[in-house]
């Protein structure tokens, strides 16, 4: 199935790489703040990339299955999964 981006969504990991949590956060339409917390959580399964503090990636089936159990329909993401 295939969704139109909004314009910030248009550079985000290619189709099938683990996406960002920028991605997410520009998907849901919210602040980087709000997936950190997600993520310390441990609501949305994320892991650490790089050494020291590194990033944070997010698998697209673990964001998948994010928005299953919230209720969340991915046609209304700005990105594609």
């Amino acid at each position: 199935m295939q969704h139109e981006l909004i314009a910030p969504a248009l550079n985000q990991a290619p189709e099938g790489e683990p996406l960002r949590v920028k991605d997410i956060a520009t998907a849901l339409r919210v602040d980087t703040t709000t997936i950190y917390r997600e993520i310390t959580a441990g609501r949305l399964d994320a892991y650490r990339v790089g050494s020291g503090r590194g990033t944070f990636r997010v698998s697209r089936a673990a964001f998948t299955q994010y928005l299953t159990d919230r209720g969340i329909p991915t046609s209304e993401l700005a990105v594609t999964l």
